[in-house]
C-alpha cells in the first residue's frame, strides 16, 4: 500500500515504526508537504496519506481515528505574526503547505477578531511576507525556527487561539484514504507505529538528521509538550467542530 507522510518534524513519531521499527517495510512510504499529500490522494497516486483536516470532507475521505497531529492549547509551530493590531489586519501572507492552518487562521481572525483579510500566497520567508502584507502565517519547521518572544508586533499561536475560541483540542492532520483502503489491520499498524515513535522521543531528538538542525531539547519539548499524537474523545470533538467551521467558511474562501 502506498502511503504519503509529511516532511515536517511533527510527523516523525507517527512514522518512526514504519521507518525503523516493527512496521518497517509494511508500506511503500514517501514524503510531501500536507497539501501535496492531499493532492496525491485525490489523484490516486497514493492510497493513504496524512491529510490536512480541511480537506477531509472535500475529498470524501475516511480517516483513522486513533492518531494524528493535534494540540491542546499552544502548538508552537503555527504562528500568525502581525505588524499591525490584529483587528486592523487587511492582508495576510500565507504558506499554503497546510490548508488546515490557512483555514484555521481565517476562522480565528473572523470569529475572535472580526476581520476577514485578503490572502496572498508566498514562500515562508517572514521578512518578505511582512513587507507585502499586514500579517504572515508561518507553519511547521519554519515556525519552529522563529523565536516568538524576539519578534516585534503581535504573535498569535493558532493552537492557543483555537482553544480559546472552542475550549477543544485542535487536530491539524490525520491519516486518511478511500474507504476500501481502511481496515482494522491498517488502523492497528498506524497506531503501533505511532506508539513505537512516541516511546522513543529521546532517540528521535538525538538523531542529527531527523532533528533538522534544531537542538535536541527543542525537539524533545516540541514533540512532548506541544504536539499530541494519539486522538481521544476530546480531540475528535475538536475535529468535528473544526469541520463544521470549514463547511461554513469554504464557500467564502478558495484555498
Amino acid at each position: 500500500m502506498r502511503v504519503c507522510a509529511v516532511s515536517f518534524l511533527n510527523t516523525v513519531p507517527l512514522v518512526w515504526g514504519m521507518e525503523r521499527g516493527p512496521q518497517a517495510g509494511v508500506f511503500d512510504l514517501s514524503y510531501s508537504v500536507p497539501s501535496v499529500c492531499a493532492d496525491r490522494l485525490e489523484s490516486g497516486d497514493v492510497d493513504i496519506g496524512i491529510v490536512p483536516c480541511a480537506e477531509l470532507d472535500r475529498l470524501g475521505l475516511e480517516f483513522l481515528p486513533d492518531v494524528g497531529i493535534a494540540c491542546r492549547g499552544p502548538v508552537r509551530s503555527i504562528l500568525l505574526i502581525s505588524r499591525v493590531p490584529v483587528r486592523q489586519i487587511r492582508t495576510l501572507a500565507v504558506d499554503v503547505s497546510s490548508r488546515t492552518s490557512v483555514m484555521l487562521a481565517h476562522i480565528v481572525l473572523a470569529e475572535r477578531y472580526g476581520v476577514t483579510p485578503m490572502t496572498a500566497v508566498m514562500p515562508p520567508d517572514l521578512n518578505s511576507m511582512l513587507d507585502s502584507a499586514d500579517a504572515a502565517l508561518i507553519i511547521g519547521d519554519p515556525a519552529l525556527a522563529i523565536s516568538p518572544d524576539a519578534l516585534p508586533g503581535v504573535v498569535l499561536d493558532l493552537g492557543a487561539e483555537w482553544f480559546a475560541l472552542t475550549g477543544l483540542p485542535m487536530v491539524f492532520a490525520v491519516w486518511a484514504g478511500r474507504p476500501e483502503h481502511i481496515n482494522e489491520s491498517v488502523r492497528q499498524t498506524f497506531l503501533d507505529s505511532c506508539r513505537y515513535g512516541t516511546s522513543r522521543i529521546d532517540e528521535i531528538a538525538s538523531d542529527p538528521v531527523v532533528r533538522r538542525g534544531f537542538p535536541p531539547a527543542v525537539v524533545r519539548e516540541y514533540l512532548t509538550r506541544y504536539i499530541r499524537f494519539e486522538l481521544g474523545p476530546e480531540e475528535l470533538r475538536g475535529l468535528a467542530a473544526y469541520r463544521r467551521y470549514v463547511a461554513e467558511f469554504r464557500a467564502a474562501l478558495v484555498l
